[in-house]
């Protein structure tokens, strides 16, 4: 892709040539410049030799497998926030994966909807969602005439009575849009790493993902594996009977332990004084959100335990990352994972950053805050698998499902005015489309609906007015360029005929489009706008955008005897499951596109 190692057409080329250069002809080569074609062919030695001395001898670059694979994702990890923030934290976390491991500091997405779903789908399949169907937290289904929540699944349910989403108190409004409290892998269209170490190890492998969110485990479980989430609403960890008939009792154990009441009447409070953090003087700002009572400014109360808010608040604070690492611990210990020869693999997705990241910004003191204090969570979860496994015998791998943006308060207060909100819900009712529906002769609601990052027209009036499709999305997207704010809006019909200009931004807007799933109009706000409503909450911040701020991430390896590394060059985070593949010497996930990262195989 643009300057990285994991363009699907330099892929393509690469692929031919490691199958004997027939695909490199003339005809093909109009289509590619003279230095993409050149970088695919060094990717594809390099590829194609690492592929030999793999095959040739299997422990020449690993000694010998890992008993553990450990993925570790941090929602809305910005690939700058650790080292910006590096003054705040300690020793075994963060920087054991910057100092002891190899740290990727140019590491992007290249599709344009950076949402939590997309990004830790794309994380476990090594693919775009064009390829693994993920293209958003929801989407209008048009056979169902509904919309969907990325996870849903009627075919099954939860095993906990009562642990569904409260709509009374969720602020997650792609969680409301589920209809059922069913969850599962089956909307995955690829295969995901964890599937092929089960195929692979003949279902020896024991496969976990944890993680407050329920899109965050099931995705990394992949279809093969076991998922649990955090029920905000029973204060439990759950799972559907897609992963089991009844819990394992270590689970029923922990749920009896009540670990979330253990914070009720606490609050969150800083865990340094003020003048250790870069934004130690900037505690209130009147951007920030106050979510029920907890407040812009520390401390942050919990509140009690039978406040209906109570598991909420421990979500949007690190307490929400301490309870997924107390119920990790617990289950690599009584399923004894990395105990035999056999690699078993433990995905954790810590969701508490996305959530303060929304609340309170980026470049906030809270932010920081809860940073400092989820590198505590991670040396903790680095000293137990130590304990337990052997880090030597664990290779670790951190990166994040997207990055996040800066408030634009934040913005305004360094005089950058541009950044502002925007707002859908006038989309159908401003001037321009309102004439359009009167050259098309229309005089109902045109556009039917926006949900990120789509919008989806009334096609049934389209229909019924025997009108064009593809000239109605046309007229519409060209007017929604000349709003204040929208640097794009891209007509699914182009899409599918390819009829569009050869850009950056369109590149990525195909990466993300998938003709079953995809609305009818791709929309693109401009850097620094953004939608600030989540459901009657207003936030501080959005991600979802195809801009550099959303697509960047860190992408650290660790353990396992690595040689310590410092790695500018550009890289995806779809190289992550590829180069896991190889390093455990098994074919990569179905529709994996990444490039094995040479540095991981060097010791």
């Amino acid at each position: 892709m643009d300057g990285g190692s994991g363009d699907i057409q330099d892929v393509w080329y690469a692929a031919r040539a490691m199958d004997g250069g027939s695909g490199l002809k003339t005809r093909s080569m109009q289509f590619v410049n003279a230095t993409k074609f050149k970088s695919a062919i060094v990717r594809a030695v390099l590829v194609s030799a690492l592929a030999v001395l793999l095959a040739s001898s299997p422990n020449a670059l690993a000694d010998e497998s890992p008993r553990l694979i450990l993925q570790i994702t941090v929602d809305a990890l910005r690939g700058d926030l650790p080292s910006r923030f590096k003054n705040v934290l300690g020793d075994g976390g963060f920087r054991y994966l910057m100092e002891d491991g190899i740290h990727y500091t140019n590491a992007h997405y290249q599709h344009a909807n950076t949402e939590t779903i997309v990004g830790h789908v794309s994380l476990a399949t090594g693919t775009v969602p064009a390829v693994h169907g993920m293209v958003a937290n929801v989407w209008f289904d048009r056979e169902l005439d509904r919309l969907v929540y990325n996870i849903e699944d009627s075919n099954y349910h939860l095993l906990t009575a009562g642990a569904d989403i409260d709509r009374k108190t969720e602020i997650d409004p792609t969680q409301k849009a589920a209809t059922v409290d069913g969850r599962s892998p089956n909307n995955i269209l690829t295969s995901t790493l964890s599937d092929e170490m089960a195929i692979h190890f003949a279902g020896r492998s024991k496969i976990f993902a944890v993680s407050v969110k329920d899109r965050g485990a099931v995705s990394l479980a992949g279809h093969s594996g076991k998922a649990f989430w955090f029920s905000k609403a029973s204060g439990d960890f759950v799972t559907s009977n897609y992963y089991y008939e009844q819990y394992p009792d270590w689970v029923n154990a922990w749920n009896a332990r009540k670990p979330a009441s253990a914070f009720s009447g606490k609050s969150w409070e800083l865990m340094h004084p003020s003048s250790k953090y870069l934004f130690g003087d900037a505690d209130d700002r009147d951007y920030e959100t106050d979510l029920a009572g907890f407040g812009r400014v520390f401390p942050h109360a919990y509140g009690e335990a039978d406040d209906k808010y109570f598991t909420t608040k421990l979500t949007l604070s690190p307490a929400g990352d301490e309870l997924s690492l107390d119920f990790a611990k617990m289950l690599l210990d009584r399923e004894q994972l990395g105990q035999d020869e056999v690699p078993d693999y433990l995905a954790i997705s810590f969701s508490s950053n996305d959530y303060v990241g929304h609340l309170f910004g980026a470049s906030s003191l809270e932010s920081e805050d809860n940073l400092a204090r989820l590198d505590r969570t991670l040396a903790d979860l680095f000293a137990y698998v130590d304990k337990k496994v052997g880090l030597s015998n664990t290779l670790i791998v951190l990166s994040a499902d997207h990055g996040q943006p800066e408030a634009p308060g934040y913005l305004h207060e360094l005089g950058i005015d541009k950044a502002h909100y925007f707002d859908t819900k006038v989309l159908d009712k401003t001037p321009a489309i309102a004439a359009l529906k009167k050259q098309f002769g229309i005089g109902e609601e045109l556009i039917e609906a926006y949900f990120h990052p789509y919008i989806y027209l009334n096609r049934d009036l389209i229909s019924k007015k025997e009108l064009d499709q593809a000239l109605v999305e046309h007229a519409v997207a060209a007017e929604l360029k000349k709003f204040r704010g929208v640097a794009d809006a891209v007509s699914s019909t182009a899409l599918r005929t390819a009829s569009l200009p050869d850009t950056v931004l369109v590149r990525s807007i195909l990466r993300n489009f998938h003709p079953k799933r995809s609305g009818d109009i791709y929309l693109v706000f401009e850097p620094n706008v953004f939608i600030n409503e989540f459901d009657g909450l207003t936030v501080a911040s959005t991600h979802g955008s195809p801009w550099r701020y959303d697509t960047f991430v860190p992408v650290m390896f660790a353990g396992a005897g690595l040689t310590a590394a410092k790695v500018n060059r550009p890289v995806t985070p779809y190289d992550i499951a590829s180069t896991l593949a190889a390093y455990l010497n098994m074919k990569p996930p179905s529709g994996a596109i990444g490039t094995p990262l040479s540095e991981v195989f060097v010791k």
